[in-house]
């Protein structure tokens, strides 16, 4: 082969590395750097689904029903943080810790839950069944209690009656109580507490 041939073929390769590389690099859609969109037809970037709302209890208005609708509203009205089915449930606590207070004599745990003209007659009864040795009726059961009565007077003190069914016992009888228990709060009190206020019978 002459020297002029090798010469024409060495170029013609040179020729075809240099074109190969050019299609290499120039050719080809390399596309945009990652993590840049593509210009107005890129997809846009998926949104984070909205945040439901969580439902929240103690944000839903409480339902007033029974005869004493309208008084549950108004005290509902002058202090949003009541609720019947809440109060009803601590009334239940209340009448077991006061009613078990009388029956042992307990003079300090009937105190602060009860209202003064209430603990000074309790007092006596009290006084009255130590003197003459008395067995002191326990609560056996508490058979229902129901919201019967609610007001707000002009003071924004605040009474729910509620009336109570029980049985109680001294060891021997048995007997079946029912009373209408008043209790009281000033809705400006800090004080979430409520006091027996009155105790009256059918």
């Amino acid at each position: 082969m002459s020297q002029a041939m090798i010469e024409v073929l060495l170029l013609a390769g040179i020729a075809i590395f240099i074109g190969w590389r050019l299609y290499v690099t120039l050719g080809q859609d390399q596309g945009p750097p990652e993590g840049r969109p593509r210009g107005p037809q890129a997809e846009p970037m998926p949104q984070a689904p909205a945040e439901r709302p969580t439902d929240n209890v103690t944000d839903l208005r409480p339902s007033f029903t029974g005869p004493a609708a309208s008084g549950l509203e108004a005290i509902y009205e002058a202090d949003q943080s009541f609720n019947p089915r809440t109060f009803l449930q601590g009334a239940k606590g209340a009448y077991e810790i006061i009613v078990g207070a009388f029956a042992r004599g307990d003079r300090d745990a009937l105190k602060p839950m009860l209202d003064t003209d209430v603990y000074e007659a309790w007092d006596a009864a009290i006084g009255e069944r130590e003197a003459s040795n008395a067995q002191a009726f326990e609560l056996l059961r508490l058979r229902s209690a129901e919201i019967t009565e609610a007001s707000l007077d002009d003071a924004r003190i605040a009474r729910v009656t509620v009336e109570f069914q029980a049985e109680l016992g001294d060891g021997e009888t048995t007997s079946r109580s029912d009373e209408f228990w008043t209790f009281m709060r000033s809705v400006d009190s800090n004080d979430p507490n409520w006091i027996l206020d009155d105790v009256d019978t059918p």
